[in-house]
C-alpha cells in the first residue's frame, strides 16, 4: 500500500491524544498556577503545529514515528489527515480560549476550555472516537 502525504496513522493520533490528555489534565489540576499557563501554551503550540502542518509533523507525531511505531507489530492504519487536522484546530481554539481566560483573570473560562479539550482528547485516546473528526465529517456532509 502506498502511503500518501495526506495520510496519517490512526494509532499515532490516538497516541497523541493520550499525551494531550495527560498534559491538559496536569494543566487543569494546577490552574491557576504559572505551570498551568506553561502547559496550556505548550499544548496550544502542539495543536497549532498539528492544525497547520498536519498531525505527522507535530511533536507528538514525531515521538510516535520515532519511538513507538518501530516497536509495534501491527501495521499502520492509514487515514485521511484532514479530519485530525481539523480536530487539532478545534483543540487549539479551546486552549486559546483558556489562555484568554487566564490572562483576563477569569479562571472559569480557562477551566472550561482546558476541560473540553481534555475530554475530547480522552475520547480519542481511550475509545478511538475523535470528536473533532466527526464534526469535520458532519460539516463535509452538510456542505456537499
Amino acid at each position: 500500500m502506498t502511503v500518501l502525504p495526506s495520510q496519517v496513522d490512526a494509532v499515532g493520533t490516538r497516541y497523541a491524544a493520550a499525551l494531550t490528555t495527560v498534559v491538559l489534565a496536569a494543566a487543569l489540576v494546577t490552574l491557576p498556577l504559572p505551570i498551568s499557563t506553561g502547559l496550556i501554551i505548550f499544548q496550544g503550540l502542539v495543536f497549532a503545529s498539528g492544525a497547520f502542518l498536519g498531525p505527522r509533523f507535530q511533536p507528538y507525531g514525531w515521538l510516535f514515528r520515532t519511538f513507538i511505531r518501530p516497536k509495534l507489530s501491527t501495521t499502520p492504519q492509514w487515514e485521511d489527515s484532514q479530519p485530525p487536522r481539523f480536530a487539532q484546530l478545534v483543540g487549539m481554539i479551546f486552549v486559546a480560549a483558556a489562555g484568554i481566560g487566564l490572562v483576563t483573570g477569569v479562571t472559569q473560562v480557562a477551566q472550561v476550555g482546558v476541560g473540553l479539550a481534555m475530554a475530547a482528547a480522552f475520547l480519542n485516546a481511550a475509545f478511538g472516537y475523535c470528536l473533532g473528526c466527526e464534526i469535520y465529517l458532519l460539516g463535509r456532509r452538510v456542505t456537499r
